[in-house]
């Protein structure tokens, strides 16, 4: 097995362990763009891991700087021998950034949003909600969309459509763990239009309201995989479409579960 073959079973063996529902929708992709979506999902699963692994103030800055660097390095083909021995995968990442020519500026946006992820969350508009459903999934769908070969780009506005939707799929579903981790994505404004706050949030309990601001929410998602469609719809006929399809009907399922429960995510 040559290195880059290796590099590229290390982000595949990385994908499998961290992300099933990814490597599931990826059998149906060919060979390599499957292996170029494992290649960009072991990068996006490290920064994930060291910003939040960091602990806040000057270590979290640190490991920030340390990660814009990586990517200095990676764009400019200046790996090291210790990049290579504590990530085998980054040779499949670097090639899969040179072939499919993701700009730079997706990574740093991803890293952006990955970071204000760190200690308390909390937002008080829509706006501030959308912007960081772009930073930490809008933009993976962007990335994917050079992986897949989009040539249309028109339809990179439903790739970040999807993105969006799924992030905010996951919102709704981890509400109470979120709270655990002292997040709240929701945002203050909408929740004070059905009359909720935080402390009701922390109750735990399914009213009237919390039913309707729910049902708003899952109204939102929905719009968001339905506008999604047609860019999907543009993707290649070799896999690529049928391999979002199963992860945007993955995500929307959740929604339903969601639903199916009487909106109780709290338990």
């Amino acid at each position: 097995m040559s290195a880059l073959a290796a590099a590229y079973e290390a982000s595949r063996q990385e994908t499998k362990f961290h992300a099933k529902s990814f490597y599931f929708s990826s059998f149906a992709l060919p060979s390599v763009k499957r292996q170029r979506a494992y290649a960009v999902y072991a990068l996006c699963r490290l920064i994930d891991d060291q910003i939040d692994e960091a602990p806040r103030g000057e270590d979290l800055k640190l490991a920030v700087a340390a990660l814009r660097s990586l990517v200095d390095r990676l764009y400019a083909s200046q790996l090291t021998a210790d990049d290579l021995s504590t990530h085998p995968w980054l040779p499949a990442v670097e090639e899969t950034i040179q072939e499919c020519e993701i700009p730079r500026s997706y990574i740093d946006d991803l890293i952006e949003g990955v970071e204000l992820d760190q200690g308390a969350v909390r937002l008080q508009t829509w706006a501030e909600l959308d912007r960081y459903c772009y930073l930490v999934a809008g933009v993976v769908g962007l990335i994917m969309t050079r992986i897949f070969g989009l040539e249309d780009r028109q339809y990179e506005k439903q790739a970040i459509e999807l993105g969006n939707a799924m992030q905010l799929t996951n919102i709704l579903r981890d509400i109470a763990e979120d709270l655990d981790r002292d997040r709240v994505y929701l945002p203050a404004e909408e929740l004070a239009g059905y009359g909720l706050t935080e402390e009701i949030l922390r109750q735990g309990q399914v009213t009237p309201a919390w039913s309707e601001f729910m049902a708003f929410q899952i109204e939102r998602a929905r719009e968001y995989y339905r506008d999604s469609e047609a860019g999907i719809s543009h993707l290649e006929a070799d896999g690529s479409r049928r391999a979002v399809w199963v992860m945007r009907d993955v995500y929307a399922g959740i929604l339903e579960e969601i639903e199916k429960v009487n909106y109780d995510v709290f338990q």
